[in-house]
């Protein structure tokens, strides 16, 4: 019987659970109650029932009220258009008729906005506890308005001001780690048992669910087993024990859950100290996978028997090794967070952050005074571009190694080299995350080229000329950009003799190119395959993302 409560316990769960999940109820709680504004009949938008007497200017002979100007016999409502703010439109114009009849001459004059200070309160000491406080109760604030992102249903101008003033007042610690507990919720929401679990309802199911799996131990451990089999005892008792093995289990992750701490936030139950009892949930990989055309290229296949490797799927074994995973270092978090932050100062509103949607290298470049030069590179075809950058972003970073060049431990050019994998890995891996190219192509091509050339001849690549553009030479049969990448990496070691650039700033514009590509990905990749990438541990392009919609870079919201 006990056992019988925890199946019925378990399997309502997983019903509510599948419902609450689907597509079409997950649009639906983003969806706010109708609301029809506030009734004509309701006391606080009652209007002024005793006129007072205007002020008149002394030298335009007019009314001073910025509402009621002249004509209006020296009688005016005080703060009329205050008073109404919100009030319904059907009460607002009976009372601009009544005031027209009085001879007063109406307009609708706004007030003047005023900017908001976000006030941060810093943390308090006695809450120590709780150690990730003040980022959880904001991303608990975001989140249900944020998570839009995921539907078709898109965001309120008024969420933007509010994200984009937080955001600017702090640092680039706490703004990831506010995306990170946003983007964890968001997984919960998707592949987990959120709504269900993590409340003091499914706290109590969880001891529930114990509670019956020791009764039911205790009772098979008093009855008579003579008439079982051995075999049948062990497996039962195995069985019993790995059933409290797993509440115990889900007990602690529900205690360690951010739903759980910010539960205790909101009740105010610091004293609780959760971090020191149970361990904390590492929210998502925070790596960032690596891949680069040259070491693919030079991994040379067996010449013979190469059907048979190709069989034993050796090829994509070897194919593979060109593939490794970092962890995103701190240096190119705050990197992200800086450049969004300077970009996000030319969204004055909603349509100019729509239009910063689009760029991809091209702000950097013109900001630098380098498109006249490099433009072209940016100009073409987005899976193109990011082919070109990296294999000139490889040319440049080799270069300057076998110059043994300090620059190279630079942040700046271990940022654009992290960038450059990682993009391509993108391109080869996860083409449905970036938009619609023959990438994949241009990738083979570009391989074959290299390939060819790295057998064939006995020079360097920056010592082809590259005068005429491969593509009047090639034509377009080949998809390859190996040359075209040769003569971008050679215009941008062009760059410290004739305009007297050091190494620094070439790597610090080429990782700002990167990091604008990288955003001009992320916020052209479809909603559901960032949903869908959660569940494999989460990429990079996910959390820049989110973080860009946070600073009013987006193309998803309602604009007037």
């Amino acid at each position: 019987m006990p056992m019988f409560v925890t199946g019925l316990i378990k399997s309502g769960e997983k019903t509510w659970f599948q419902r609450s999940g689907s597509n079409d109820h997950f649009r639906n709680s983003t969806i706010p109650h109708p609301d029809a504004g506030p009734t004509d009949l309701s006391p606080q938008y009652l209007p002024p029932t005793r006129p007072t007497r205007c002020h008149r200017s002394p030298r335009v002979g007019g009314c001073a009220c910025a509402t009621f100007t002249a004509g209006c016999n020296g009688l005016c409502c005080a703060a009329f258009m205050a008073e109404y703010d919100g009030v319904s439109y059907a009460a607002f114009m009976t009372e601009c008729d009544c005031k027209k009849a009085e001879g007063y001459c109406v307009s609708c004059q706004p007030e003047s906005e005023k900017s908001e200070v976000v006030n941060i309160p810093s943390p308090d000491p006695r809450n120590e506890s709780i150690l990730v406080a003040a980022p959880l109760q904001k991303a608990n604030e975001f989140f249900p308005k944020f998570k839009r992102l995921f539907t078709d249903v898109v965001l309120e101008p008024t969420d933007l001001e509010q994200s984009k003033l937080f955001f600017k007042n702090i640092s680039w610690t706490e703004a990831f780690e506010v995306i990170e507990i946003e983007l964890g919720f968001m997984y919960d929401i998707f592949y987990t048992k959120p709504m269900v679990a993590y409340d003091e309802w499914g706290l109590i199911r969880r001891f529930i669910c114990l509670f019956s799996a020791i009764s039911t131990i205790m009772g098979f451990l008093i009855i008579d087993k003579h008439e079982y089999s051995t075999i049948d005892v062990i497996i039962t008792w195995l069985l019993l024990a790995g059933a409290i093995v797993q509440e115990i289990y889900s007990i602690i992750l529900l205690c360690s859950s951010d739903w759980t701490i910010s539960w205790l936030n909101k009740q105010e139950k610091h004293e609780f100290r959760l971090p020191y009892l149970f361990p904390g949930n590492n929210r998502w990989s925070d790596s960032m996978a690596q891949y680069s055309l040259i070491s693919y290229s030079l991994k040379k296949l067996p010449t013979k028997f190469s059907e048979v490797w190709k069989f034993f799927c050796i090829s994509q074994m070897l194919e593979c090794s060109s593939k490794n995973s970092n962890a995103v270092p701190k240096y190119l978090k705050s990197l992200i967070f800086e450049q969004l932050m300077e970009i996000s100062k030319s969204a004055s509103d909603i349509k100019e952050g729509k239009r910063l949607c689009a760029h991809r290298g091209d702000w950097t470049l013109e900001k630098m005074r380098c498109f006249s030069r490099l433009g072209w590179s940016i100009g073409e075809e987005f899976d193109q571009s990011i082919l070109i950058w990296h294999l000139a972003t490889d040319l440049c970073y080799y270069t300057d190694l076998n110059k043994n060049s300090s620059p190279v431990k630079n942040s700046d050019c271990k940022a654009s080299k992290l960038l450059s994998d990682y993009m391509v890995y993108l391109l080869v891996k996860r083409p449905v995350m970036l938009p619609d190219g023959i990438g994949k192509i241009r990738f083979q091509d570009s391989c074959a080229a290299a390939t060819r050339f790295f057998r064939t001849c006995t020079k360097l690549l920056l010592q082809v000329n590259t005068e005429i553009p491969p593509l009047k030479v090639k034509g377009d049969r080949s998809k390859s950009v190996l040359f075209d990448a040769c003569r971008l990496a050679k215009s941008l070691q062009s760059l410290e003799a004739e305009k007297k650039w050091n190494c620094e700033k070439k790597w610090e514009m080429m990782s700002h190119v990167w990091v604008e590509m990288l955003c001009y990905a992320a916020c052209h990749c479809p909603h559901n395959r960032h949903a869908e990438e959660l569940a494999k541990g989460g990429e990079l392009l996910t959390h820049v993302w989110l973080l860009m919609a946070h600073f009013g870079i987006t193309e998803h919201v309602y604009q007037d």
